[in-house]
């Protein structure tokens, strides 16, 4: 039998950006799963603030300012991220590299404002369903800071090795595509936290 040759298709790239990557759906993929159960635990905050007269339940609102801190360093991470972004679209190595070790300092120190966070809120975790509601937000968003977070920290050391080449540089545009997710899911939650009971 005799075989005919189609297409060459050999020249192609063996990885892509974006749309044309596998990893990126997946990421997609994940953001949509994740963002649904931030957004059912949103309905129950909503849900017990609005089924009770007196919000929030026998505690004042938090302090705001961890979270503020917090929501400030999110949103100033965003110019570094698209920086990252950028550089890895381009394929530019010694930019990659310090964007990275950047963006991994900026989430230790985001982990590290929600520690304090976590430390200065009033209402335990087993106080009433505000305290739980409370705690299962933050901790929430808590999780998806720490996996982004071991994420860096695995692509940085990549990047610094052998492997830090090709297909490598998509990697670290998904990463910067997820702490977009990361970030913005924040928002709603600090607003429903800090701002939705006084106001």
């Amino acid at each position: 039998m005799k075989t005919r040759v189609v297409a060459n298709v050999s020249s192609l790239p063996t990885y892509g950006f974006g749309t044309s990557a596998s990893t990126w759906w997946g990421t997609l993929g994940f953001c949509a799963i994740e963002g649904t159960g931030f957004v059912l635990a949103i309905g129950m905050y909503l849900f017990l603030a609005f089924n009770n007269p007196h919000w929030p339940l026998g505690f004042a609102p938090p302090m705001h300012w961890p979270g503020t801190a917090l929501t400030v360093l999110l949103l100033a991470s965003l110019i570094p991220n698209v920086m990252v972004d950028r550089a890895a679209h381009q394929e530019n190595l010694p930019r990659v590299r310090w964007l990275l070790v950047l963006m991994t300092a900026i989430g230790f120190v985001a982990i590290a404002i929600r520690f304090v966070e976590f430390y200065m809120l009033i209402p335990r975790w087993d106080s009433n369903a505000y305290g739980s509601i409370i705690w299962l937000l933050l901790g929430l968003h808590a999780t998806h800071l720490i996996t982004d977070v071991g994420d860096s920290v695995v692509l940085t050391a990549l990047m610094f090795t052998k492997h830090g080449r090709a297909k490598r540089f998509a990697d670290v545009s998904d990463n910067a595509f997820y702490w977009y997710f990361v970030v913005g899911a924040w928002l709603p939650i600090y607003y429903l936290v800090y701002w939705f009971p006084i106001l």
